[in-house]
């Protein structure tokens, strides 16, 4: 996977903004990149069951509006908008916890815009501990394989996919991602000291391995 991991990072633009769902404070994570593809391509690029584990994983179930779907490995949740094809929004259920992902799609000169806002309740301790690269860098590294999927026409190894994080062009594509959700959540009013803190907190949980148990 050959790629200068600092300027790839940064073909993603980030913001952090502050929310409220049901009466409880919401942390909302932006991500934005530009794709040099139409609306109508890139748009099947993410809403195409057989297309989307080309760059991020399989999907199975009902992809329409009210329907369950269930990304392997990953999250699962309801459809609850489509306007094809510029927008639809899903809850993104992980864990027990419960957050909500709305993608948009714009025309952007020769290419198309994806903007990518992912919305959960404040967890004050998860936050504190990782801030939002959590699920930002995450979503960094989907965006990445759907970036080399549009341009090259085929399907990202998922070998390679899974290693890359790990990997020294990972690691700094994963620290340039994460400084930069940093960067976004002072902006929105977040401590500065606290944010980095927590960005290499994030660094440290997508680039080391977990360690094998004895006898693994």
């Amino acid at each position: 996977m050959p790629l200068d991991p600092v300027a790839t990072a940064g073909l993603a633009t980030r913001e952090v903004r502050t929310g409220s769902r049901d009466g409880a404070p919401t942390r909302i994570a932006v991500a934005r990149r530009t794709y040099p593809t139409d609306q109508a391509d890139l748009w099947d690029a993410v809403t195409n069951a057989d297309r989307i584990p080309r760059w991020f994983l399989p999907i199975s179930g009902e992809l329409r509006v009210s329907g369950r779907y269930q990304i392997e490995g990953n999250a699962g949740g309801v459809i609850e908008r489509c306007k094809e094809p510029e927008s639809f929004a899903v809850t993104w259920e992980y864990g027990g916890m419960v957050s909500w992902l709305e993608v948009t799609l714009t025309p952007d000169g020769d290419g198309t815009r994806l903007e990518l806002a992912h919305e959960a309740h404040v967890d004050p301790e998860f936050w504190a501990q990782f801030g939002p690269g959590a699920v930002g860098v995450g979503w960094d590294l989907g965006l990445l394989g759907l970036g080399m999927h549009i341009e090259s026409g085929t399907a990202v190894d998922p070998e390679l996919a899974a290693t890359f994080p790990i990997s020294p062009e990972g690691i700094e594509f994963v620290r340039a991602a994460a400084t930069d959700w940093a960067d976004a959540a002072v902006k929105d009013g977040d401590d500065s000291d606290a944010a980095n803190e927590a960005a290499e907190r994030t660094v440290t949980f997508y680039t080391v391995p977990p360690e094998t148990p004895p006898g693994g």
